[in-house]
């Protein structure tokens, strides 16, 4: 068998070596080859596209492969060649219609310019067919295109028009570089009385004129026929077309209109030149170039190329090429030569580079660079026109638009590669001066640029580089700040791409000292830069240079570290890259400096925090340094002028003591001293006021927070001020600086207060009770959280007090001005943190006594886990949405850890007899029996009304209390270290909420299906059913139809668990929801939807003698809940319920009837309306309730009464509808007087407009 295996990977691998070509691309290339091939093969079958969604099929594929357009290259002969076969035939038959020729084309076509957006149009046009014959045929493919229209300009909705029309331009771009007379092969010169000599023959006339036509396009078509008329007209044969073209782009270039096609038209006509200027002879051009420059130069600093940066760029592009016809390319002796293309050549170059070195290392470098070649260069002829094109491409590197930067970078490179070594040295010194510190940001970034591309050309000799290298180094730290922000991300990543640059350009001989230079700085970059696309690029670099370098110290390691995913957190680039590569010799110093001079002081605030973490994870490579000199600097910081910087020294001061002491470094007295003043003086300094106030205040407490964990020498005085500064901070409103002094809080008592074994321990925690009550929120918010910090000492005096305050605190509030949900979350944060606290498995017998020890657990069995309860139902909302939901995320939280105290506590028992005789009302207590123990504190009970109210929480609208809840269940249940018992149905409810955490319980069609089975579970089903209406009768869709579709699943499925009918149970479940939440909208409004929306799935109506119980109880609910409701949605709901109840062929349905016609009767129209429409359903589907004979001047009653109109008339043709239907009309009478005496009080029909407003605006809309 194992010989069998091998020779299958033998085989494998031999296909990779010996296969066919096609097979080895189809398997390593286009994944989708076969699919492509099998619909090319039926286009190409057919001689056209029979299936237009075939050729969407293979424009989709084809966009995938945009970014890596190469790998589509080897199949392009294969898609390409039979394609144009199509285009060309069709070309052939002339006879055609135009309409049907371009109806096959058009969508062959959408494929071949697919490929040429993917692959670039020199890549496929390699494949177009060039016969002598085909320009023609090409031409008159295109008139036939041109006189056309596109239909549409949308892509999805393209008919092929452009595609078209692009694909012939680029054959004919091809076609026009026959080595044959034009003229000779045009067939209509003789019909148009051609004379022959330099005029152009009617064949390039129609090019000419199409595609002048075409550069006022403002899409492909302006670029593609710019490149056919370069070929064209650059021809030997074709001077005088190409003169009469320059005329004409003079006439566009001096025409200042500001019309938007001639707009197009002055780009396309620029794009042009730019073309020829590339592609045609200088021979050609050389006579053109003043009038073109004059007309170029006069653009460039008109008010349209000011607004216009495309514009800019091709002026840019045209001024380098007609730089470069004016400088005849030639060998350049003095240009540095590092590597070559091939290994080979590597080799060789090296060896030849090393030698030449070695001759001239002993002597001046200059005469290295100058040889005597180079001195024969000095006397070249120079046009005058040059040095104005060199100065245009130097004000373009200060473009305000990087593509034209960019460009004028690359004009730099290629003119001065043909310039001699004196006046290339002159543009590098123009270039340096962009650097200067009164230039913008721009400047900086061109002057990167060009750098970059002289060093890449070879033009950046080695001499220059004590210039370059200090202002590389500056670029790379550049970062001006502007207002709230900073600009120079761009200039330190083109120094990024100078630095690579500079890797692949030079020798490691040349390169050797220049690295050790850059790479602390490029580190520096890579490890603490704001922006990720610098930090990656800076280790880009780096690596670059390593690579081909090599032999550098620790670069290997250092690469790994800093590689492309790992700086992409910002985090792990400042904690863990930094630190990693802070052990080699030569950055330590440097990223401390860094972070000290730049970062500490930056002007975003996270950065400032994140610098100081970062500065204190550096401390542990040189602890003396950071102690003296670090320390030392910051101090006086703390009180700078500037909020960035003063922010930054107070969190890096607490930072780097807090580093220091971990690693056990003891602070001299005098620093210590000093830092323990900084509060006091920033204080003194009155630094909290003002701009900045709150963000002093937050570094502050965790500067306490940090010399308190490093147990810095405080005075009495300076301990009461810094206690006082958190008391103080703690009754901010500002939630982050709460909790800033809340953590501070913990670690500075149990370090500075509790050693006193004072008196003050009983004033402290009677400050925060007090505070509890207190009418300003903010402090009732800041003490709750502080309580929940206090060490034991301080809790367990009057432990009682404050837990029961505590419980007061969680509730809502009394009095409608005073609630605030943000006291009562950390209310319930602080009440779970004290039970913690207090229950602690330390031995505290010498300060809590056996009976009080058993009381502190009775308490939290009673009354806190029932306060947590009551928080669960916390659904207050004010202009923040559900802010009740932050209430019950907590309830949750501390449900949890409140029953791992109980039941932890419950599992050890109670050893001594002490404990045991206060467990008086636990009946036949026995040592022994355990049981009884854990039923004292944790029973049944406890867990049913636990899991159950977890459960209701799980099923109902918000995503994210569904997916706490679910977690917490699971928690519960499968919890390692601490079992808690008596759950009923452990085993179903561990089959439902397994031990998985990749589970997404967030997702709603994945976790109802799970949590509805527990409605087959009595003690469970009500809680189920409480959450699971708000899901269903809520607004959302994304809830209501998942939620509903698992209830309907439910109920369809069987379950040899659940005993009696499914239905019937939901129903018994549904009605004590009715009950329970009486008068309560929230719960009252979706559930009506719920029955509403299971009434119309036919579920309750089969269920015999249940359906009328189920029936009645329904309607008793809709009397008490539809009368004086002013909510829409509420009476919409009740209405449809009714109209359902009245189709019953039960005797309740009479009573639902006579409570539907009330509504016709209704103050609201809109509600008699729907009421109407529901009597006319029902009396269609119900022929009991109406003698058959009234059944039709019943319904033309209804259907003719305009029930929102006048409510007397509705009044009446009630009375008439009710003497139809055999009613007695005086009982509504009395149920109208009955029901609706206090409205009609509070609101008479006169003012019936002003209610229905009323409602209108209650109910949304």
């Amino acid at each position: 068998m194992e010989e069998q295996l091998k020779m299958g990977v033998t085989e494998v691998e031999e296909d990779d070596e010996h296969d066919s070509k096609e097979s080895v691309l189809q398997r390593y290339f286009l994944q989708e080859w076969k699919l492509v091939k099998s619909l090319l093969d039926d286009i190409i079958s057919n001689g056209r596209v029979s299936d237009i969604s075939s050729v969407h099929k293979i424009r989709s594929i084809m966009d995938k492969y945009q970014e890596q357009g190469q790998l589509l290259e080897p199949y392009l002969e294969s898609m390409v060649s039979p394609l144009m076969s199509i285009v060309r035939s069709k070309a052939v038959e002339r006879a055609a219609a135009s309409e049907e020729i371009l109806e096959v084309i058009k969508p062959v076509c959408i494929i071949i310019y697919s490929l040429v957006t993917v692959c670039g149009y020199k890549a496929v046009v390699k494949f177009f067919p060039h016969q002598v014959s085909d320009l023609e045929l090409a031409v008159s493919l295109l008139e036939k295109c041109h006189n056309t229209q596109a239909g549409t300009s949308l892509r999805q909705e393209s008919t092929g028009e452009m595609e078209a029309k692009c694909v012939i331009l680029l054959w004919l771009y091809i076609l026009v570089l026959i080595p044959f007379d034009i003229a000779s092969m045009d067939t209509s010169a003789g019909n148009n009385n051609y004379a022959g000599g330099d005029e152009p023959p009617p064949l390039v006339l129609k090019i000419l004129e199409i595609s002048k036509d075409y550069l006022s396009n403002a899409g492909p078509m302006r670029t593609i026929s710019g490149l056919l008329l370069s070929r064209l007209l650059t021809r030997p044969d074709m001077t005088k077309a190409f003169t009469s073209f320059v005329d004409w782009t003079h006439e566009v270039m001096s025409c200042m209109s500001n019309d938007v096609v001639n707009h197009f038209q002055l780009l396309g006509a620029v794009e042009a030149l730019g073309a020829m200027f590339k592609n045609g002879s200088p021979k050609v051009l050389v006579s053109v170039i003043p009038g073109v420059w004059n007309d170029t130069s006069a653009l460039m600093k008109s008010n349209t190329a000011a607004r216009s940066p495309l514009l800019r760029k091709y002026l840019v592009k045209l001024t380098q090429r007609i730089g470069m016809i004016c400088l005849p390319p030639r060998h350049q002796s003095w240009r540095y030569v590092g590597r070559t293309s091939t290994l080979g050549g590597n080799i060789t170059a090296d060896r030849i580079e090393t030698n030449r070195y070695n001759n001239y290392r002993n002597n001046d470098l200059s005469n290295f660079y100058q040889e005597p070649d180079c001195h024969d260069e000095e006397d070249m002829d120079v046009p005058d026109i040059v040095e104005e094109i060199i100065e245009l491409l130097l004000s373009g590197l200060r473009d305000t638009d990087t593509v034209v930067r960019w460009s004028a970078a690359k004009g730099i490179g290629r003119v001065t590669s043909r310039l001699t070594y004196l006046l290339s040295d002159e543009i590098l010194s123009s270039v340096l001066e962009l650097f200067s510190p009164s230039e913008g940001d721009g400047s900086w970034h061109g002057g990167c640029l060009a750098l970059a591309e002289l060093a890449r050309r070879g033009l950046l000799l080695p001499i220059s580089f004590h210039k370059v290298i200090p202002v590389v180094i500056k670029a790379l730290h550049y970062d001006i700040r502007r207002g709230p922000h900073s600009i120079g991300s761009h200039v330190r990543d083109a120094a990024a791409y100078v630095c690579w640059a500079f890797g692949r350009a030079y020798c490691h001989a040349d390169m050797k000292s220049i690295l050790q230079q850059l790479a602390p700085h490029l580190l520096t970059v890579a490890c603490y830069d704001r922006e990720v696309n610098c930090r990656r690029a800076a280790a880009a670099a780096f690596q670059e240079n390593v690579g081909r370098q090599g032999n550098y110290p620790h670069g290997i390691d250092i690469v790994n570290t800093a590689d492309y995913f790992a700086l992409s957190s910002r985090t792990n680039s400042y904690l863990h890259v930094a630190v990693c590569i802070a052990q080699y010799d030569g950055y330590l110093y440097t990223f401390v400096d860094e972070l000290l001079n730049n970062k500490i002081c930056h002007w975003d605030k996270s950065l400032r925090e994140l610098a100081a973490n970062a500065l204190s994870s550096l401390a542990k490579y040189d602890l003396g340094h950071f102690s003296s000199t670090v320390v030392g600097k910051l101090l006086p910081c703390t009180l700078s002028s500037d909020l960035c910087m003063r922010h930054g020294a107070t969190l890096a001061i607490g930072e780097v003591i807090l580093a220091l002491h971990e690693r056990e470094y003891v602070l001299l007295p005098d620093l210590q001293n000093q830092v323990a003043g900084v509060v006091l003086a920033i204080e003194k300094a009155r630094l909290y006021r003002g701009k900045g106030g709150e963000i002093m205040r937050s570094a502050v407490s965790r500067f306490i927070e940090c010399i308190s964990s490093a147990r810095v020498q405080l005075t009495d005085k300076i301990k009461r001020s810094l206690l006082d500064t958190l008391h103080e901070n703690l009754r901010h409103p500002n939630s982050q600086i709460q909790g800033a002094a809340v953590a501070a809080l913990k670690s500075f008592i149990p370090a500075y207060i509790v050693p006193l074994e004072s008196k003050g321990f009983n004033a402290i925690t009677l400050r925060y009770l007090e505070q509890l009550t207190d009418p300003n929120v903010a402090a009732r918010r800041g003490s709750a959280l502080a309580l929940g910090v206090l060490p034991f000492k301080f809790l367990c005096v009057g432990w009682k007090d404050i837990l029961r305050k505590l419980c007061a605190a969680c509730e809502i509030e009394d009095n409608p001005e005073e609630r605030d949900v943000e006291s009562r979350v950390n209310a319930v944060k602080g009440l779970v943190s004290v039970c913690e606290i207090l229950t602690k498995t330390q031995d505290h017998s010498h300060l809590l006594s056996a009976e009080e020890c058993i009381s502190l657990y009775v308490l939290i069995k009673n009354e806190v886990m029932q306060t947590l309860f009551k928080a669960l139902d916390d659904y207050s909302k004010d202009n923040r949405g559900d802010v009740g939901s932050w209430v019950r995320e907590a309830a949750l939280d501390g449900l949890e850890r409140c029953t791992y105290i109980l039941c932890k506590r419950g599992l050890k028992g109670f050893s001594s007899k002490s404990e045991q005789m206060e467990l008086g009302s636990v009946p036949q207590l026995d040592e022994t029996d355990v049981t009884n123990q854990m039923n004292f504190l944790f029973d049944e009970n406890m867990a049913t009304h636990l899991v159950g109210n977890i459960v209701k929480q799980a099923v109902e609208k918000m995503d994210k209390l569904r997916e706490l809840a679910a977690k917490v269940l699971q928690r519960i249940l499968h919890n390692k270290s601490i079992s808690v018992p008596f759950i009923p149905h452990r085993e179903r409810l561990e089959q439902i909420v397994p031990d998985d955490a990749d589970l997404k319980w967030g997702v709603p069609t994945f976790s109802y299906p799970r949590f509805l089975q527990l409605l087959g579970i009595s003690c469970y089903s009500k809680y189920v059913i409480s959450g699971l209406v708000i899901s269903i009768g809520g607004l959302q869709d994304s809830l209501r139809k998942p939620s509903l579709n698992a209830l309907l699943e439910f109920l369809q499925s069987t379950d040899e668990n659940v005993n009696d009918s499914k239905e019937y149970n939901l129903s018994n479940d549904i009605l004590w929801v009715l009950q329970k939440y009486q008068r309560c909208d929230r719960v009252v409004e979706p559930t009506l939807k719920t029955i509403e929306n299971l009434f119309s799935k036919k579920i309750f109506l089969n269920m015999e003698a249940q359906t009328a119980v189920f029936c009645v109880g329904v309607l008793e609910a809709l009397n008490i809940e539809l009368k004086g409701s002013k909510d829409f949605s509420k009476l919409y709901a009740g209405i449809a319920i009714l109209g359902y109840i009245s189709s019953v062929p039960e005797q309740i349905n009479i009573q639902a009837f006579t409570h539907l016609l009330t509504f016709l009767t209704h103050r609201f129209p809109k509600v008699r309306k729907a009421a109407a429409e529901q009597v006319y359903l029902v009396l269609q589907q119900n022929d009991v309730l109406v003698p058959e004979d009234k059944l039709e001047k019943a319904l033309e009653i209804i259907s003719e009464t305009c029930w929102d109109g006048d409510l007397a008339e509705a009044k009446e043709k009630r009375l008439e509808l009710c003497a139809t239907c055999n009613l007695d009309g005086g009982t509504f009478l009395k149920v109208d007087v009955g029901t609706s005496r206090r409205v009609v009080e509070q609101a008479p029909t006169g003012d019936e407009n002003a209610a229905y407003s009323s409602l209108v605006g209650s109910a949304g809309f």
